[in-house]
């Protein structure tokens, strides 16, 4: 199998492929408590943005990035959530689309395209990068 097939580290594509769609399944159908066995154990996770924003911030573990699918509902109430275009090559994955919520603590409205960057490496998410309209989602919290 070719480099273009497989990275160095051993990921296919396919399996890069499947584990990103396997996070969005359990995601759409609020399995959100089975999303850290798709996460390794230390994890590479920033999410840019104002820091009175509750989720904002790097994460270095999977137990962090369980506490933070565990206390999100507590923060957002979701309206819209679609991946249009998901692409991958080798280790790497980038979901791009666009997601509407409701900020519970403010009731305003926060509305963003969103590209979330994945890194796959031995059947685990090893990286996961957000990026969203981090000031339309501050404003949302009224923090600026």
């Amino acid at each position: 199998m070719g480099l273009a097939a497989r990275d160095l580290r051993g990921t296919t594509v396919s399996e890069t492929r499947t584990v990103v769609e396997e996070f969005y399944r359990r995601l759409d159908n609020g399995e959100t408590n089975r999303l850290g066995e798709l996460f390794a154990d230390e994890i590479e996770w920033d999410i840019y943005g104002a820091e009175e924003v509750p989720w904002t911030g790097r994460r270095t573990t999977r137990q962090q990035a369980v506490e933070f699918f565990a206390t999100l509902p507590d923060h957002l109430q979701p309206e819209d959530f679609a991946v249009l275009h998901l692409l991958v090559e080798g280790t790497e994955a980038v979901a791009l689309g666009t997601m509407r919520h409701i900020v519970k603590a403010t009731g305003k409205t926060f509305s963003s395209p969103f590209a979330f960057h994945f890194t796959v490496a031995d059947g685990k998410i090893t990286r996961y990068v957000t990026f969203e309209d981090s000031l339309a989602l501050a404003r949302a919290f009224e923090a600026v």
